[in-house]
């Protein structure tokens, strides 16, 4: 307390909450936290986590979607998000705007050149998702969708420290390289006490457009093996289907445009499953 010159104390003003209080205020407001891993690059991870939460946001559910892959940034351009993020009266960043409930935040919206290259170690990836959390006003959330880089290194061992209540989605497609690299994620989670809801298999499958028929591209039945082997829920099959790979170039959502697709109903049985489990 400082004293006025007319001898009258006043208060001086509270300090500023420290970023791990900050992070755990925000928190508080997210009902439910889940982070989308894969074992390897090129599985369509990103493309799981944005299609997940498009879903979800369709069931009238209130989304927000977090991108730690701080090297590879995707998912601006998956959802057709231009420009930068910015601070409101609050002192706050705003995060990127899809739909009236689904709302985004990524590095590369913080980024004046989209190309350039983020080269940082540990700590410093640390402080930017704890900021991420802490510094955006997510406000109250039914679901916080969390998209991480593949493997097991510092992105999904900082979720898994700030985040103590998230809960994880494993990606993975049929083969068998796939699948061995999926263990370990599998693994990671049980080591740091994350709960798994379940796996997926992406590229499960391709009906050519011509004949009917369908091709098994990268092998069958394997999301299925490893689940029941580990004691885990395969959510569901993707389809390998191109116009996702379109859409997600475009930034347009998959599901609106291809409302009869089976991949649109195969998300929607996911984010159904999902939402069951995270229930009471």
């Amino acid at each position: 307390m400082k004293n006025a010159p007319n001898g009258i104390g006043i208060m001086d003003k509270p300090p500023e909450p420290s970023p791990d209080e900050q992070a755990r205020r925000s928190l508080t407001r997210i009902k439910n936290k889940i982070i989308v891993m894969s074992g390897k690059g090129g599985v369509g991870k990103s493309s799981v986590s944005v299609n997940l939460a498009i879903a979800l946001a369709g069931m009238g559910r209130t989304v927000g979607l977090m991108d730690v892959d701080v090297h590879g940034p995707d998912i601006p351009r998956m959802l057709g998000l231009k420009g930068m993020l910015a601070a409101n009266a609050n002192r706050k960043l705003d995060p990127m705007r899809y739909a009236d409930n689904l709302t985004a935040v990524s590095i590369e919206s913080l980024m004046p050149n989209k190309d350039d290259a983020i080269i940082w170690r540990g700590p410093v990836k640390h402080g930017a998702i704890r900021q991420f959390i802490g510094e955006v006003e997510w406000g109250d959330l039914d679901y916080l969708i969390i998209d991480s880089p593949p493997g097991t290194g510092d992105e999904p061992l900082t979720v898994a420290q700030l985040i103590k209540d998230a809960r994880a989605i494993i990606v993975t497609t049929p083969q068998e390289v796939a699948l061995a690299d999926v263990r370990k994620s599998i693994n990671f989670c049980r080591t740091v006490n994350m709960e798994i809801l379940g796996m997926v298999e992406n590229m499960s499958g391709y009906t050519c457009p011509h004949c009917g028929e369908s091709i098994d591209i990268f092998g069958s039945g394997g999301g299925e093996r490893t689940a029941s082997q580990a004691g885990l829920k395969l959510l569901g099959r993707i389809p390998f289907d191109p116009n996702i790979v379109k859409c997600g170039d475009a930034g347009v959502s998959y599901q609106e445009q291809y409302a009869d697709a089976p991949g649109t109903r195969v998300f929607g049985e996911i984010a159904t499953q999902i939402f069951r489990a995270t229930q009471g």
